[in-house]
């Protein structure tokens, strides 16, 4: 979605938000703003779903116990896969 306003939000400053929206720590002119955007983008709407889902998962993964082995190779795709990201224009959603 493109910004026409400058009240509202575009997908690319809606990813950068994700993490301080999940954790409640955007002020509440901002917040309303992202949940605006999450409301009208089905793409950014998906892309929150699966952070929280990825979220969650991780939170499951850790409460098990797991061989160095695979929690090394698990932080070694993340550190990867962020790396990946970071020298995109766009998020993968």
């Amino acid at each position: 979605m493109t910004n026409p306003d400058q009240n509202e939000l575009n997908c690319q400053e809606v990813v950068e938000l994700v993490t301080d929206y999940l954790e409640q720590a955007l002020l509440p002119e901002k917040q309303a703003q992202f949940e605006q955007h999450i409301e009208k983008c089905p793409g950014c709407d998906t892309f929150l779903e699966q952070v929280q889902q990825t979220i969650m998962m991780l939170r499951k993964l850790s409460e098990q116990q797991t061989f160095p082995e695979t929690k090394q190779e698990l932080l070694e795709i993340f550190r990867n896969w962020k790396q990946d990201e970071s020298k995109s224009d766009f998020p993968m959603i």
